[in-house]
């Protein structure tokens, strides 16, 4: 797998600096100890409160230096990708940020981190630092398993933690409610891939159509393979685990969160399925969807959920200074506004009428460029998006369903109609220049009946507003000259004049207009255009027919 380092060596310390570089100034800072010793810290920090201190090994950014400044940790400490920091980091992180009030340590609930952080914690209290430690253990995904993993619902502990720290409470009462808390957080998670650590060779361990429930944040395998299956079902099996893991009553927090490769389109859809499923009656709370605690690029996501009271509330909505954290938001029902009304027009609309030629010609035209689809979007996703074939598919169908109430009888009407159709149904620029093309054919017919010359006009039209010509490797390439073969009456030379020209682009080397113009030429070698070999389609079939 694919990624963007310099030396695998490097990659820690390079990603430390640029989280700096792009923080803000006075923000935040790291001890010069670096990089044998990873320690990011407040800028603005002056010990006069409790501190907060976590970390771990890299890999779950923005975990865990992300969630560095006010409000919630005053210092976070790394070590190599997945591997906890030192003893000797964490005591140096303890003893560059704790004052008379003390520190705080909250540690995830993984073997290497126990050690690291609490011999650490030994060595400062010897020295006479007051330091309390808090291990998070929130994962469900084990039963029964005396010592569960810590994950994303650490993130509740550094807030809650952090919002009693900033107010200036004493050690034991910012202890005691992140302990607290820590013993109310569960977690699940899902992911459909292992992640890839950069600079190794990466091996996934599942089948396509396979998926992994309760893994870990660090690549271990999951406890189950499950068959890849709609989102709904899926989190329909986590929030059943998650409701039957709650240990109290009454509303709840919860995180979502992206372990690091899901899109935002995708982590919407997990959202909605979250917040529509029987656990979403528990919730007051949303934080996410966002990847908070990350796998590397593991495409997969997690649920967190902690229960609330007033103080809990208070915390986890209380504005922070780190930018990883998003604000906390009610759960609330989906808004729904009324779209303005525009009035019918009382005039100028044709009543549908039926001629029996036009009909099936339209039918005819329309269901082949419905059967076009497959291909077309096999073509485009070699030279564009891969949704050409779609998209006039989708105008095809508009058509077809709106046939019978068609003005048949009346062509202008009728090419009036079928624009207004795609107009609105058929998205993307190739709707919205068909049906320019249409509406100004049917002005053009309506002030001479020649449907040669008003499709021509159409034409005119269409490579106005579009900017396409003749060799810019486009429809416009098959549709302009079979328009104008058209005008001899011969709907056969234009047939021939269409595939021709759509034959043409597979020679152009370079696009020069739609998404084809962002592909190179290696590319687009040998490719026709799709929306010409759509087009040649259309006359291809009105030949046959005439």
């Amino acid at each position: 797998m694919k990624h963007f380092f310099n030396r695998r060596e490097n990659i820690v310390t390079e990603a430390v600096d640029g989280l700096l570089l792009t923080s803000g100034a006075g923000r935040l800072a790291r001890l010069d100890t670096f990089p044998e010793i990873k320690v990011i810290l407040r800028a603005d920090w002056d010990k006069s409160k409790v501190a907060i201190i976590s970390g771990g090994g890299a890999g779950h950014e923005p975990s865990h230096a992300g969630f560095v400044g006010k409000g919630m940790l005053t210092a976070a400490v790394s070590g190599e990708i997945f591997a906890s920091p030192s003893v000797d980091a964490v005591l140096t992180a303890i003893r560059a940020v704790t004052g008379p009030k003390g520190a705080l340590l909250v540690v995830k609930n993984y073997t290497g981190d126990r050690l690291n952080f609490g011999l650490a914690a030994e060595k400062a209290r010897a020295e006479g630092f007051d330091v309390e430690m808090v291990i998070v253990a929130d994962d469900i995904a084990i039963p029964d398993i005396n010592q569960p993993r810590g994950v994303a619902g650490t993130l509740f502990v550094h807030k809650i933690a952090g919002f009693h720290a900033e107010a200036g409470e004493d050690l034991a009462s910012v202890a005691a409610h992140a302990t607290k808390a820590a013993g109310d957080i569960i977690s699940l998670g899902m992911s459909l891939s292992t992640c890839s650590v950069p600079g190794q060779a990466h091996e996934d361990r599942l089948g396509e159509a396979e998926g992994e429930l309760g893994l870990g944040i660090h690549g271990e395998p999951g406890v189950e393979r499950i068959a890849l299956q709609p989102v709904a079902d899926i989190v329909a099996t986590m929030t059943a685990r998650l409701a039957a893991a709650q240990h109290k009553t009454g509303p709840h927090a919860l995180l979502i969160n992206n372990l690091g490769a899901v899109p935002p389109l995708e982590m919407s859809v997990i959202a909605n399925a979250v917040l529509s499923s029987p656990l979403a009656a528990s919730v007051k709370l949303i934080v996410g969807p966002a990847p908070m605690m990350t796998a590397l690029n593991m495409n997969g996501f997690s649920l967190s959920l902690i229960a609330l009271d007033d103080s809990r509330e208070a915390a986890l909505t209380a504005a922070v200074g780190p930018h990883a954290w998003l604000p906390a938001v009610e759960r609330h029902a989906i808004v729904v506004l009324p779209a303005p009304k525009v009035a019918a027009k009382s005039n100028g609309a044709v009543a549908a009428s039926d001629d029996e030629r036009t009909k099936r010609l339209i039918a005819a035209l329309c269901e082949h460029l419905v059967s076009l689809e497959s291909e077309l979007n096999r073509l485009d996703g070699r030279v564009g998006d891969g949704d050409t074939g779609s998209t006039v598919a989708t105008g095809a169908r508009s058509v077809l369903a709106r046939l019978s109430g068609l003005p048949l009888k009346q062509p202008a009407a009728t090419l009036a109609s079928i624009g207004d159709i795609l107009s609105t149904s058929m998205g993307g620029s190739s709707g919205v220049l068909l049906s320019i093309f249409f509406t100004a054919a049917a002005k053009a017919m309506t002030e001479k009946p020649d449907i040669a010359a008003a499709l021509l006009a159409g034409l005119d039209r269409m490579t106005f507003y579009g900017g396409a010509e003749v060799g810019d490797r486009t429809m416009v390439d098959a549709l302009a000259p079979a328009l104008k073969a058209l005008t001899s009456g011969s709907v056969a030379a234009a047939a021939e004049a269409a595939a021709a020209g759509a034959e043409s682009t597979r020679t152009m080397k370079k696009a020069k207009a739609g998404r084809a113009s962002y592909v190179g030429e290696k590319d687009l070698d040998g490719v026709p255009d799709p929306g010409a070999v759509a087009v040649a389609g259309v006359f291809e079939v009105a030949a046959a027919m005439a």
